[in-house]
């Protein structure tokens, strides 16, 4: 595999990071937080003027026909930046669904308008009963005529607060654990018996829980075949995994980067820190740990488009486990080599290690992805062996 960025790729990450470093320090995060909707609507504008909303999306709808690798090196420059703004959620979750299951018209309907940063998404998935498992769906969507009436509640809607509209997984045949007989479903923010109910998260960003009573959906507003929806949402979730790798190696540099430095200022004993070899030898561990996370990251995202659906669930699986793995180690060397105000609110990397944290629990932690993986035969398939 080839690991050099193209040309168009390195002004793409200069660009973001250059937007970032004049626009994201870690003061003007405490003020978009405390916007109304927990994020800054002016750097949302900036990010659709640059052309990120529309960085994945095909051409034909408004959009630049990214790759993976594209959306890695925005991910990253975001974790780096800890963004409080809904790109996961927009362009990421829901913007995949939209690509891999809508029909042509729904997507030259809502794309350009996601593009163009008029538009904000959620993809409503996650059910109190539901853990890491996609399938696991008690949401109910009863055929109404031409349409449909969905019944039932979802959890941890990232950034369901405050989105236009949701995209709501749904069972229209089967049992709970069933993976046929689930649809997807485009649903209005406002919608008749949509009530939502936001909250901040550990890490700042924010979420909802999302309950449906009685609400109708147009025949128009379903996404792709009714009764066989998980495999684009197996697909999006993988995605999903591999963006959440390369936003954690971002957090995970800056957390090293904020680490040296620390231990190149802070005077102890009459000596810097930093000259102490057993605090050297803990520093090169996070270092260790950083480079391998953005070695699995990249592979993640080389592998995200492999048609062999295994082959692509073994790489992200294996990535996320090493992610996970790596939050804990560089979160908990970070926090500790800052000594008593690692973990205080006013210094920046007890807020990492939270957002890391968080990271490691999407879309299955560590443990999940290790059975995932072992499940899968391993990383590498008995062909390769």
């Amino acid at each position: 595999m080839d690991f050099d960025l193209s040309e168009e790729q390195r002004l793409l990450k200069e660009s973001v990071e250059r937007l970032l470093l004049d626009s994201y320090g870690f003061e003007h995060r405490r003020r978009y937080q405390a916007e109304e909707r927990g994020y800054s609507e002016a750097m949302w504008s900036r990010y659709a003027d640059l052309g990120l909303l529309a960085l994945p999306f095909g051409q034909e709808y408004g959009g630049f026909g990214g790759s993976a690798v594209d959306t890695m090196i925005v991910m990253e420059a975001f974790g780096e930046a800890l963004i409080l703004e809904p790109y996961f959620a927009t362009v990421v979750l829901a913007g995949g669904i939209l690509r891999h299951g809508a029909s042509e018209a729904q997507k030259s309907k809502i794309i350009p308008a996601i593009a163009g940063g008029r538009t904000k998404l959620a993809f409503a998935y996650a059910e109190p009963q539901s853990r890491y498992d996609l399938f696991d769906i008690k949401t109910q969507a009863k055929k109404d005529g031409d349409g449909w009436i969905l019944n039932g509640t979802k959890s941890l809607v990232l950034h369901g607060d405050s989105v236009d509209e949701y995209i709501i997984s749904a069972r229209t045949a089967g049992e709970t654990r069933d993976k046929d007989g689930i649809g997807l479903f485009l649903v209005n923010a406002h919608a008749s018996g949509l009530a939502r109910r936001g909250y901040p998260t550990q890490d700042g960003l924010r979420a909802a829980e999302i309950t449906l009573e009685n609400v109708h959906v147009e025949a128009a507003n379903v996404i792709g075949d009714p009764a066989r929806a998980f495999p684009v949402i197996s697909r999006v979730a993988d995605e999903a995994i591999a963006a959440i790798c390369a936003e954690a190696v971002g957090s995970f540099s800056k957390m090293n980067a904020i680490t040296l430095e620390y231990l190149k200022t802070r005077e102890q004993f009459g000596r810097k820190i930093g000259t102490f070899q057993v605090l050297q030898h803990r520093a090169v561990d996070m270092f260790v740990e950083l480079e391998q996370s953005r070695s699995m990251a990249m592979y993640a995202a080389m592998m995200v488009d492999e048609p062999n659906t295994t082959d692509r669930e073994r790489a992200v699986s294996a990535a996320k486990a090493q992610i996970g793995r790596s939050a804990k180690a560089i979160g908990q060397q970070s926090i500790q080599l800052h000594g008593g105000i690692g973990m205080t609110m006013e210094y920046s990397v007890g807020h990492y290690f939270k957002h890391v944290t968080m990271l490691d629990a999407s879309f299955g932690d560590t443990d999940f992805h290790l059975r995932r993986l072992a499940g899968l035969g391993g990383l590498l398939s008995e062909q390769s062996n």
